[in-house]
């Protein structure tokens, strides 16, 4: 079996670390650079950076903040937010980036999976869903959240994978901030039924509830934000505590 993967994720606007509940509510959780290089010391197996605001502000992804955290880390970097063409991706693989998350601009054009699988290979993209449980089943938001779709989870899953993606982020909105658990049930659908890696997101809040998700939930990989932010777990003590469990992981 291969390791699981532990991953801090950084949500930024304006240049800043921010976390929330349900993405709203958000809160400071300090500078993005100190806490990438922390993570990468302390063992994280890969790093995410998410700038929240860029396609709802319709700007671009903060380069040189970019730079400056892959400057400091020795972990895969995946970076997402306002990117909408392959010159996008092109500048991010330059300031430092391994891969790059897509979301919003995938849904508005799904053809951008292909043609990034196409330039930089399935192992660069990264395709992250964000949606909630509604009385018409999992839909699919954009945004940050902020607009819903009539795009089902499972069935958007499949075509992503379809198009090229090589890895799915998928965030509960439900979960989220909640440190109640991750989506399993859910999860476990998405692993059985798609070939692809699937990244827990939303809801992390003990350790039990990484080997949960890694048991129950299928998941190759659990991202998790406050709890490591605000240093209520560290990266090191749940390692320790997975492999105790007999949870494959990278010490």
């Amino acid at each position: 079996m291969l390791s699981k993967r532990i991953i801090p994720c950084l949500d930024i606007k304006d240049g800043r670390t921010v976390k929330g509940v349900n993405f709203i509510g958000l809160r400071d959780a300090g500078d993005p650079v100190d806490l990438a290089e922390l993570y990468s010391k302390e063992g994280a197996d890969e790093l995410v950076f998410l700038d929240i605001t860029a396609t709802h502000e319709k700007r671009k992804t903060l380069l040189d903040l970019v730079t400056r955290v892959a400057e400091r880390i020795n972990i895969p970097f995946t970076v997402g937010g306002g990117i909408s063409e392959i010159d996008d991706a092109y500048a991010l693989l330059k300031a430092g980036a391994d891969k790059i998350s897509i979301n919003s601009a995938a849904v508005k054009r799904p053809e951008l999976i292909n043609e990034l699988n196409a330039h930089f290979g399935a192992q660069f993209v990264v395709v992250a869903i964000d949606a909630k449980k509604t009385e018409d089943g999992w839909k699919v938001f954009l945004r940050g959240g902020r607009d819903r779709t009539e795009l089902n989870l499972f069935e958007w899953a499949k075509e992503v994978e379809e198009r090229g993606a090589g890895e799915i982020l998928f965030t509960s909105m439900n979960h989220d901030g909640t440190k109640s658990g991750f989506a399993n049930e859910e999860l476990a659908r998405l692993s059985e039924s798609l070939n692809i890696p699937i990244i827990a997101s939303g809801g992390a809040g003990t350790m039990e509830h990484f080997k949960d998700t890694f048991i129950e939930g299928k998941s190759d990989a659990a991202l998790a934000a406050s709890i490591f932010h605000f240093k209520e777990i560290s990266i090191p003590d749940l390692k320790g505590y997975l492999k105790q469990e007999k949870i494959p992981i990278r010490l």
